[in-house]
């Protein structure tokens, strides 16, 4: 199983920027897809970003335009910058693993969780 560890997480104003990092425990990126998860209390968990193995993007309509997923190869590490936050942007952020080349069906992995809260 890999290991997935976020961090970056905390309290920011509306409008600031953040950005949450997941280290991955080995090299996964050229076979699995990665993605960003969020979810606030008594809602299901959604899907805001994600990148496939060959570094395509895709976004919600919530954070199209405002978060940007990337990924360092090397640091086995992917990010999600989080530009012109909002209130509604609190959640906690999870990182997670696919096992398909795009993010299709369920993760396979998840991280424990980060939280981001924005005050307005």
């Amino acid at each position: 199983q890999v290991q997935l560890v976020e961090s970056g997480g905390g309290l920011v104003q509306a409008g600031r920027s953040l950005r949450l990092s997941c280290a991955a425990s080995e090299s996964i990126f050229r076979t699995n897809a990665m993605g960003w998860y969020r979810q606030v209390p008594a809602q299901q968990r959604e899907l805001v970003a994600s990148m496939s193995t060959r570094g395509m993007t895709r976004y919600s309509d919530a954070v199209k335009g405002r978060f940007t997923i990337s990924r360092d190869n090397a640091k086995n590490t992917v990010y999600l910058q989080m530009t012109s936050l909002k209130p509604e942007d609190t959640a906690v952020y999870y990182c997670a693993r696919f096992l398909t080349t795009f993010a299709n069906g369920s993760p396979r992995d998840w991280g424990q969780g980060t939280q981001v809260t924005v005050s307005s």
